[in-house]
């Protein structure tokens, strides 16, 4: 795997200068985290950032619900000698099937906020809507089960974008694209609404905005999540501007990167996603 220099020196302790610290993290088994990562930066600039994914036992999707919960109580696990003050579990598959375990284990002490695809928001934009998701999500009773909660009265089409977060995983932009406009292919005409049912999804919003046409407005969760994410650490959005008037004062960044358990370098594939870059740049002393 190749590695930008200057990324997150494997294995170090936390710098004691960065002791005080608040620190969110971020678990998922693949790259679908750094949108969500990209967006609590967006709303605190101040916050540390701990990122773990488990490239060894990915994709979740077609594993039994106990191996999720195993899995995501470890990649969680992982993040506890940071001190995290919250846990966000940036994958939908793992918020199904792990979210309750996790937060058994440790909460109060440590909140674990989940992800869902926000089909609430695009039914109540009226339809019809479409929701993007893997062959494993498109067949669930979990997405049936929110279809039938928030889009009952609302024409609902479920597309399985095959193919499409294994692309972006491997960072592959003809295959992205292809995967693109296979799914868009999928979608019926007439469609306005579109829910990005898979955390990957979001990292080539524009690629699928380009595919579907301007028309079709596109419903994600990562700004939902940060504020929730705020709201159970008791912080309020507080960009660099209005805390401390100087960026250069703000404390933030990317604090430790984990893969599969193991204290790793920020990977250079990164770079072909527009909050990869952003976290690239983020990256602290560690």
């Amino acid at each position: 795997m190749e590695v930008v220099t200057g990324s997150v020196p494997p294995g170090e302790p936390r710098s004691e200068s960065r002791a005080s610290t608040r620190r969110v993290a971020f678990v998922d088994s693949g790259l679908g985290l750094l949108g969500y990562a990209d967006a609590l930066h967006s709303l605190r600039p101040d916050l540390g950032l701990v990122l773990s994914l488990d490239p060894d036992n990915m994709p979740y999707g077609p594993r039994t619900p106990e191996d999720v919960q195993r899995l995501i109580l470890a990649s969680a696990r992982a993040t506890l000698p940071y001190a995290p003050d919250a846990i966000v579990v940036a994958c939908n598959t793992a918020s199904v099937h792990g979210l309750d375990v996790l937060r058994a284990e440790l909460e109060p002490a440590v909140p674990v906020v989940g992800t869902v695809p926000a089909i609430r928001p695009a039914a109540a934009a009226g339809g019809p809507v479409a929701v993007w998701a893997t062959a494993a999500t498109t067949s669930s009773d979990y997405l049936r089960g929110l279809v039938d909660a928030f889009a009952a009265d609302v024409e609902t089409y479920a597309v399985a974008a095959l193919g499409l977060a294994e692309a972006i995983e491997d960072g592959d932009p003809r295959l992205v694209d292809d995967c693109i406009a296979y799914a868009a292919s999928q979608t019926p005409a007439g469609v306005r609404h579109l829910v990005l049912g898979c955390t990957h999804y979001g990292l080539v919003v524009d690629r699928i905005v380009a595919a579907l046409g301007e028309g079709v407005v596109v419903h994600d969760s990562p700004v939902a999540v940060a504020r929730q994410t705020l709201r159970r650490i008791g912080l309020e959005p507080a960009p660099p501007a209005a805390t401390t008037g100087d960026a250069s004062a703000v404390e933030g960044g990317v604090e430790a990167v984990l893969m599969s358990g193991r204290p790793a370098a920020m990977p250079s594939s990164w770079q072909a996603y527009p909050a990869g870059r952003r976290l690239l740049a983020l990256t602290a002393d560690v």
